[in-house]
């Protein structure tokens, strides 16, 4: 809505009788707020400002600023939080996580697809379609967007988290954000704006110019400078979060994964009689039965061997090569059902604890350990794919930063779209292999790239 310049149409100070209307509108819209909470985004005395405004697609939208940051806006007749209110109360709204990578995207006025969304050990919040949400990115807590759910919790995780998840409104960065960005110099250690000025220079944060005289003016913010994307809200103290239940982090637990089978066109008439049709699923012990019960019916037994199985027409357009078809008539029942199988695209199965299981075509990538050379001739353990398995790459880095003494890096995975990649200094496999297979139990056959790990006796 604000990925666009907008028209400011009036600016003028609230009266008192507005403002007490808008604690009231505000307690009614968000009855988490306590009372206390209410008065402290609403200020009885503290300058409160109504702007109201045209976007740039026409919508009215009236704007509550306080102390020169918007902190609330109103869209025929409903009342959402700036991102700035939900820095002081992450917790207002449920919380839908996305990758780094896809902030840009929404700044830029495009909505969250599901394929985007990252799913939490704990699962995904639990929303209705139409609910207001918040979206923050991964290794922060602090909501970068709010947007409208596009479906329900359920309906996201029967579509295979596939299609438009929420219809985005606001963002950080976008043109609603410019009007405030306000910073009271004198309760900050710097004391002058001078100082404050010089130091995010020196640290190429900013750059000022002195564009008239005596009047310096910031001509450029280095918005992926580590000092900003590295912000986040600290986390709740012990005390809060015995008071907002759920606010902790919850302990990872591995997703059940099972691999299946999906039924392509070129298969349909021979699965089409137990009711399956193109794209249906299937397990592999459903597959099995299925063709039984088919060679059976259609007494394709073979009367003398009852191991063979006879080829009608139909098996031999599915799974006989074109070569074949004259000099191939019998198959014994466990080359016919490789065969099978062998015909069927792959697709598998992921179920988190307490989650609705999620199915995908294809085969899910396993978690890949590798040792690169770096710089100097250092040696680095680079591991991807941490997403596929519901875990925190950077959280995951924070950990092995901790255990190693080394230093890690979270950076964008090359050739994976909406992907990550830990890196850390020196040859850490032994650690990645405690964390993830005695932690995290997850399956041996998941991870590739244990074998990297140093010999007794040699040098990491």
């Amino acid at each position: 809505m604000f990925a666009k310049a907008f028209r400011v149409k009036s600016n003028t100070a609230i009266k008192g009788s507005d403002r007490r209307k808008l604690r009231a509108d505000v307690t009614t819209a968000f009855p988490t707020l306590g009372t206390d909470q209410v008065s402290e985004l609403v200020p009885g005395k503290e300058d409160l400002n109504i702007v109201k405004l045209y976007a740039h697609k026409g919508d009215a939208v009236t704007v509550y600023v306080s102390g020169g940051n918007p902190i609330l806006f109103e869209l025929e007749k409903n009342l959402y939080p700036t991102v700035y209110t939900l820095w002081s109360y992450p917790d207002l709204l449920p919380t839908f996580t996305t990758w780094p990578l896809v902030l840009e995207k929404l700044v830029g006025g495009a909505d969250l697809m599901l394929p985007g969304l990252v799913m939490p050990p704990a699962g995904l919040p639990q929303v209705q379609k139409g609910d207001l949400c918040a979206i923050s990115l991964v290794g922060n807590r602090a909501p970068v967007a709010i947007g409208v759910a596009a479906m329900s919790t359920a309906e996201m995780l029967t579509s295979g988290l596939k299609g438009r998840g929420f219809s985005v409104l606001h963002t950080y960065q976008d043109y609603l954000c410019p009007e405030g960005r306000q910073l009271d110099i004198k309760k900050s250690s710097y004391k002058k704006l001078s100082k404050f000025l010089q130091q995010m220079q020196q640290e190429q944060i900013i750059q000022v110019k002195e564009l008239s005289k005596g009047v310096e003016s910031i001509v450029a913010v280095d918005w992926k400078h580590p000092r900003i994307t590295s912000f986040v809200i600290p986390e709740p103290s012990p005390t809060s979060q015995t008071i907002q239940e759920g606010s902790g982090e919850q302990p990872y637990h591995p997703p059940d994964i099972k691999p299946l089978y999906c039924v392509p066109a070129s298969m349909t008439l021979l699965f089409q009689e137990s009711g399956h049709k193109k794209g249906s699923f299937l397990e592999g012990s459903e597959v099995r039965t299925i063709i039984i019960n088919y060679a059976k019916k259609n007494d394709l037994v073979d009367a003398d061997n009852k191991n063979l199985v006879k080829l009608d027409p139909i098996l031999c357009d599915c799974i006989v090569e074109k070569n074949e078809q004259h000099t191939v008539m019998k198959l014994p029942w466990d080359s016919l059902l490789a065969r099978c199988l062998e015909k069927l695209q792959p697709a598998y199965q992921v179920t988190f604890p307490g989650q609705e299981p999620i199915v995908k075509k294809g085969k899910i990538c396993p978690i890949d350990i590798t040792l690169a050379q770096r710089a100097s001739n250092k040696k680095v353990t680079v591991v991807r794919n941490l997403e596929a398995y519901g875990l925190d790459p950077y959280s995951v880095a924070a950990i092995l930063q901790q255990r190693c003494q080394a230093s890690t890096t979270v950076t964008p995975s090359p050739g994976a779209k909406d992907s990550l990649q830990v890196q850390i200094q020196g040859n850490q496999v032994h650690h990645l292999s405690w964390l993830l297979l005695e932690e995290y139990q997850l399956p041996r056959k998941h991870i590739q790239g244990l074998e990297k790990a140093p010999k007794p006796g040699k040098k990491k």
